[in-house]
């Protein structure tokens, strides 16, 4: 990997910026002063280090976000802020984006990467991955909707969703529930209550295959995966 885009990647600027570091004789690549920044250097191997500060080199990142509402799942919106907005520019240059979407209003757990095949293998349709969402209805929610959703329940669109798994925490004029689903249409377990006439007041989403939110998380707020959630994540995967 060229040296430039090796500092860039981890957050020391641009190129320009870079090459103005190599002017000042900051860089060192196993302890040799570097004298041209677009130089390869084997980013597993060599030694880079600036103003005498090792740099330890990573291509990936992986983040937990509780998402607060009235916050979009995009990495830019020209209208409202976005959970990248709500990123440190430490992590913001490794460049992660949301994977998958929760609503606008939607909170809880969002994991956000730059790791394509890991995005690719969460999302894809054929894997399963369950997720899990709290909510509040308007309206009780009774056993024939355990019924209705366990059989699937058709969209406003026509299309006829997979099963999911629904729990009635409390029943009233407002219940509580959790649901398992394995899809993420728009705005899907909305449409699914309104198929069965009645309305979400309220979504958080719990966890994503084996990943569970961290409640510590305040809403707006994020932090790496440690690496047991990773292999849940991972694991979750395999099985599916």
């Amino acid at each position: 990997m060229r040296l430039d885009k090796f500092l860039a990647h981890m957050g020391f600027g641009t190129r320009k910026e870079v090459k103005i570091l190599v002017k000042s004789k900051a860089i060192q690549i196993n302890e040799v002063v570097v004298k041209d920044s677009s130089m390869h250097v084997n980013e597993l191997s060599d030694q880079v280090s600036v103003y005498g500060e090792v740099v330890e080199y990573r291509e990936f990142i992986y983040l937990m976000m509780n998402k607060p509402a009235g916050v979009v799942s995009a990495t830019e919106d020209s209208r409202d802020q976005t959970v990248i907005d709500l990123l440190d520019e430490d992590v913001r240059h490794f460049a992660p984006y949301p994977v998958g979407r929760l609503d606008k209003d939607t909170v809880g757990l969002l994991v956000l990467t730059n790791d394509g095949a890991l995005t690719h293998r969460l999302l894809s349709p054929n894997k399963d991955v369950p997720k899990v969402y709290y909510a509040k209805i308007e309206g009780i929610v009774t056993e024939s909707d355990i019924q209705l959703f366990k059989e699937g329940v058709t969209l406003d669109d026509g299309y006829h969703t997979k099963p999911g798994l629904l729990s009635i925490l409390s029943s009233g004029p407002v219940s509580e529930i959790e649901l398992s689903i394995t899809e993420g249409k728009f705005h899907q377990v909305k449409r699914m209550f309104e198929a069965v006439e009645k309305k979400v007041i309220y979504l958080k989403r719990l966890s994503m295959g084996a990943l569970m939110l961290d409640e510590s998380i305040q809403e707006g707020d994020y932090r790496e995966l440690t690496e047991v959630e990773f292999m849940q994540l991972q694991q979750k995967n395999d099985l599916a």
